[in-house]
């Protein structure tokens, strides 16, 4: 497999885990991100709160688990790995070591967890980056 269908193959993996993330929380968050759009934005997680409540602290534990965690970011590595992989320009590889480092430090503390499906598209960045790197990549152009 060449390092741009490995690329091709990375981000689409993290284009589906970010959607995937986002789609679960407005599927079992519902009422409160419904609650954001009536109350404003601001209402996710607010600066000056009175005290802690049971909604305030709801509020904050879904826009961390949602908008405001990786998700987002997710995608959109995901979207510029696919971009760069479709105008053959390589993804460092310490991008691929990051990402594959950090799933699984996040799947160790949060067991059961998904966050070890994230390994998968970090080790096809480094497999893609040693495939441009090596030799081989290189007299073949």
């Amino acid at each position: 497999m060449d390092s741009g269908k490995l690329l091709r193959w990375a981000g689409g993996i993290m284009i589906v885990m970010g959607a995937g993330h986002l789609a679960v929380l407005a599927t079992t968050a519902w009422a409160d991100v419904a609650g954001w759009v009536d109350r404003g934005m601001w209402a996710a997680v607010p600066l000056l709160a009175d005290g802690p409540t049971v909604e305030s602290l709801r509020n904050k534990v879904t826009f961390w688990g949602g908008p405001g965690s990786f998700g987002v970011p997710l995608i959109l590595l995901g979207s510029l790995t696919w971009h760069l992989a479709r105008r053959g320009v390589a993804v460092p590889a310490g991008i691929g070591w990051a990402l594959a480092l950090w799933c699984a430090l996040g799947g160790v503390l949060l067991v059961p967890s998904p966050f070890f499906a994230g390994i998968a598209p970090g080790i096809l960045i480094v497999l893609a980056a040693r495939k441009t790197s090596s030799p081989d990549a290189r007299t073949a152009d």
